[in-house]
């Protein structure tokens, strides 16, 4: 493996910051400092809080990519697939229940100032709707798949979000078992028809 070159420790420093703290709240000097390189050195890579923002976004969607496709080959079964999506709230609990959902507040933070790259962040949502849509069609769900995958999307976000406000509660683990009580109950009556 490669060592990370300065735009990677940039962008890497970058988007932690942005998940932690904010996009707006978070400054150049703040993500030059985390990487340890002068203001100057900074700007030879970026010259813009935006093109940064859009490096973050790009490598989140090939981070979630590769995460996906992992999922494909390590998922038997759709609903195994599925189950690896649930799952992802509790792998990332401590950090959910810290900050949120990082695509979640990554595209509200956007939408509440209209900001340019907020369609970008929208696609880190495609890219799971889509894939989770696969996953429904796969099980035979055609006519409910794109309904399916919108309500797991949604009812993961606002777990993260319920999980955020409520760190201390065993709210997130009880959530994530009732998801995949439903998805179970999908999987069960889509077999049950099938026979």
């Amino acid at each position: 493996m490669t060592r990370p070159n300065t735009r990677e420790k940039i962008v890497g420093a970058a988007d932690l910051l942005f998940y932690e703290q904010g996009f707006e709240n978070t400054s150049f000097a703040e993500v030059a400092k985390e990487v340890g390189i002068s203001r100057g050195n900074f700007y030879h890579h970026f010259k813009t809080k935006d093109q940064i923002l859009e490096a973050v976004i790009e490598r989140r969607l090939q981070e979630r990519q590769a995460m996906l496709d992992r999922w494909e080959i390590d998922g038997e079964t759709p609903q195994q697939r599925i189950a690896s999506f649930i799952r992802l709230l509790l792998l990332n609990e401590t950090k959910i229940r810290a900050y949120g959902c990082p695509v979640g507040t990554l595209f509200l933070e956007l939408s509440k100032v209209n900001h340019d790259h907020q369609a970008d962040a929208l696609r880190l949502f495609d890219l799971f709707r889509y894939w989770l849509r696969r996953q429904f069609l796969r099980m035979g769900l055609a006519d409910d798949a794109d309904d399916l995958a919108m309500t797991l999307l949604a009812r993961s976000q606002g777990v993260a979000t319920l999980a955020s406000a409520y760190p201390n509660e065993d709210f997130l683990e009880r959530e994530v078992a009732r998801m995949m009580a439903w998805l179970d109950a999908i999987a069960s009556n889509q077999q049950t028809s099938i026979k």
